[in-house]
This record gives C-alpha cells, structure tokens and sequence, in this order.
C-alpha cells in the first residue's frame, strides 16, 4: 500500500500543475472544440466590426458629428475586443467554458445574425435616404423641364406668330431680323415709354395745326384743365398731352377696351397673339386690310373722341374726314396717319398688359393730390419750389402708371400750385 502523498505526487506534473483525472479520449476532444468556440466569437466580432463601420460610413452622408463619434467609438471596442479574444488565447490556451460547445456556437451564431441584421438595417436606411434625395433631384428636374417647356412654348410662338422684322428676306436668322420676344415686365415697360413718347409726338402736329388755325391755345389749355398753373406758358402743353392720355385710355381696365366685340377670345395667348400680329406691322395696313377689325374699332371710337367736331372744322374746313370714319373709313391723311400710329401704341399696350397672368393693372392720379415719389414721377426734371413749404400737388396726370407683376411703373404728372 502506497503512501498517500506519493499517489499524490504522480498526479502533478513538473509545473507543479494538476492533472485531472479524465479519460484521454475525452481530453483530446475538449480543445479542438473550445478552439471552435473561440473562432465563432471572433466571427461574431468581425461582423460586429462590419456593422460598426458601415454605421460610421452612413453617419458621414449626410454629416452628423454625434453619429460619427458614436460610431467611432463602437469600432473601437469591436477592434479592443478582437485584441482581448487574441491576447486570451496566446496566454492562456483557452480553457472550456462551463456552457456546452454547441450551446456556444449557438450564440455565436445568433450573435453573429443580429450583427448582420444591423449591418442590413444601415444599408437600408442609407438606400432609402439616397432614394429621398434622388426623388428631390427628379422634383426639381421636374420642374426645370415644366419652365424650359414654357420658355420654349413662348419661343415658339414668338417666331411662328409673325415674329419677324420688315427685313425677314435678307441673309441668316440674324441678318433677317428674327426678334424672339420674351414677355417681361421689361417688356411692358418699353411699350409704356412707347406709348407716352407716342402721345407727345401726337400733340405737337395737334398743336401746330391749332395754331395754324388761329386758336387761343392759352384759352384751349385752361379749358382742358382749369385752375392750374403753369410754371412756364410752354409748359401749357403738358395740357394738350393729359387731355389725349385721359381720352386715349379710357376703357383701358376692360379686356374688351369698352369695345362691342362679339366672341371675345380672352385668354392670355390671344393677346399676346394679337400683340405680336400688330407689333411689325404698318397700322394703316393693318386697317386698310381689315377696316372693321377690333384694331380698326378702336382706331376709329378714339380719333372721334380725341378729336373735337370743332377743332377739325377749323383744321380742314369741313368734316369730311370725320364723317368718313363715322362710316367706317379710315383716311389717309397725314393727320389720320399720325393719329394711328398714337392708337397703334396705345392698343399694344393694351394687348400686351392682358398677355400677363394677372393682368397688368393701370392706376391714375386726381388733380390736386399731393405729390408722392413712391408711384408718381414729375414730367419737369426741377420740381416747382412752395414758398409755403407745402409739398407740391398734382397739376396734371400726363401718363397713367401700372402695377405689373409685382412691379410698379410711376405715372407721369405736371406739378404744379391750385389756384384758390
């Protein structure tokens, strides 16, 4: 019978290490599957990694400081991981765990899903935030095509509606005169001052042929517009222009110009149409082709109302010329001539005022307001002195002003003192 601590001493190696008393079989089996267990985990691990940097990767599209240092943060114990599962087995030869090896691979392997499910739940919402910001570029793709369209639509129209100079048969586009019109405020502007130099230009044969008639212009000037007084006694003329613009822009508010007009096509088109058609064109042409056209109402309903019986008797010593449009002509006198091209920029105006949407809206000042430069512009470049101080007031109103598409065009008025 042997000692006790003999037995006792077989049993430990030269490492003073004890040697469990198992079966060789069983302790040849243990390692190889505590070396599985140690892999999956670090499978498990690497996936984690996987999921940690793609997060990192999404938190910079779009940039988010917080997410990135989360991120950071989170591959950074994924990597610390790694190293301990490393160090852990080149130390210590990885024991087995008290739990099973099939139980540990189980957990691997569900820890090793859930990893890649969150690796799958970031690709997801990085492609559905791609998608958001694709679906904002086709919007605003979208609706650069729905301007290009309406820009190339107005271009269209403006070549295939007689949008050509007078010189459209010499050379190239450019030589021949092709005029590509877009409607602006701009443009509206200019048919303003078109407008206003055309009734200047009306009142000076006007006014040449009264004097040639051996009229009182001074008379004639306070008739038109009492009580006012004139800086200078050239100045009188400003009454000659009011009483044109007053006559000339009545009904001006109205799409049909206070005109009878039957089957009255009111739509934006239509009068930029018909502002194109008349735009080159000669208006006693215009007339002579079609005397009975609204441009050709028009033209005569303005010249009997601008155009006194009495003042044309002592022009041409009857009223031949003025019955002759009663009826339905248009003569080609000098004077009628003038006169049509005055209603030619008037009527363009008009035209083109209701091409916009909304309309272009005219606005007039009443004699005796004070003056305001926020939507009134003088007519003399000095404006009259007040020994009172008082701010001047508003003589005469030459030229209306308009509000257009958020934009204000100033009138036109003669300043001047009321006499009491």
């Amino acid at each position: 019978m042997q000692p006790t601590g003999g037995r006792d001493s077989q049993l430990c190696d030269s490492n003073n290490q004890k040697i469990h008393p198992q079966p060789m079989e069983e302790a040849n089996n243990q390692n190889p599957e505590a070396v599985e267990s140690l892999i999956s985990r670090i499978f498990t691990n690497i996936s984690s990694l996987k999921s940690a940097y793609i997060q990192l990767q999404a938190a910079h599209t779009p940039y988010d400081p917080d997410k990135i240092q989360a991120a950071d943060k989170l591959v950074i114990a994924k990597l610390k991981d790694l190293s301990e599962l490393k160090h852990f087995y080149r130390e210590n030869n990885p024991k087995p765990i008290c739990v099973s090896p099939q139980d540990s691979r189980l957990a691997a392997e569900i820890q090793e899903q859930q990893s890649l499910l969150k690796t799958y739940e970031v690709m997801v919402k990085k492609f559905q935030s791609e998608i958001r910001n694709k679906d904002s570029e086709i919007t605003q793709v979208q609706q650069q095509i729905s301007e290009a369209n309406q820009r190339r639509t107005k271009l269209e129209k403006n070549l295939k509606l007689r949008g050509l100079s007078t010189n459209e048969s010499e050379g190239s586009s450019e030589e021949s005169g092709f005029v590509l019109l877009e409607l602006t405020p701009d443009l509206f502007k200019s048919a303003v001052e078109a407008a206003s130099k055309a009734i200047h230009d009306f009142s000076k044969p006007l006014i040449n042929m009264m004097k040639a008639a051996g009229w009182d212009l001074d008379a004639a000037a306070d008739s038109i517009e009492p009580d006012t007084v004139y800086a200078k006694r050239a100045h009188k003329k400003y009454a000659f222009e009011s009483h044109i613009c007053q006559r000339m822009f009545g009904g001006f508010q109205h799409e049909s110009f206070s005109l009878k007009v039957e089957n009255l096509v009111a739509t934006e088109e239509s009068f930029f149409d018909q502002y194109l058609g008349l735009r080159d064109i000669d208006p006693l042409d215009s007339v002579g082709q079609n005397p009975d056209s609204n441009f050709g109402k028009f033209c005569r309903s303005k010249y009997l109302v601008v155009v006194h019986p009495k003042m044309e008797a002592s022009f041409f010593g009857n009223l031949d010329q003025r019955n002759h449009v009663i009826e339905g002509g248009h003569p080609r006198t000098p004077f009628y001539l003038a006169f049509l091209k005055l209603a030619k920029s008037i009527w363009l105006l008009h035209r083109l005022a209701y091409s916009f949407d909304p309309a272009a809206k005219v606005f007039q000042v009443k004699k005796g307001s004070e003056y305001s430069e926020a939507y009134m512009k003088s007519v003399l470049e000095n404006l009259p002195k007040d020994e009172s101080d008082q701010k001047p007031k508003v003589g005469l109103m030459v030229m209306p002003g308009f509000w257009i598409d958020g934009c204000l065009i100033h009138c036109q008025v003669y300043l001047t003192s009321i006499k009491a």
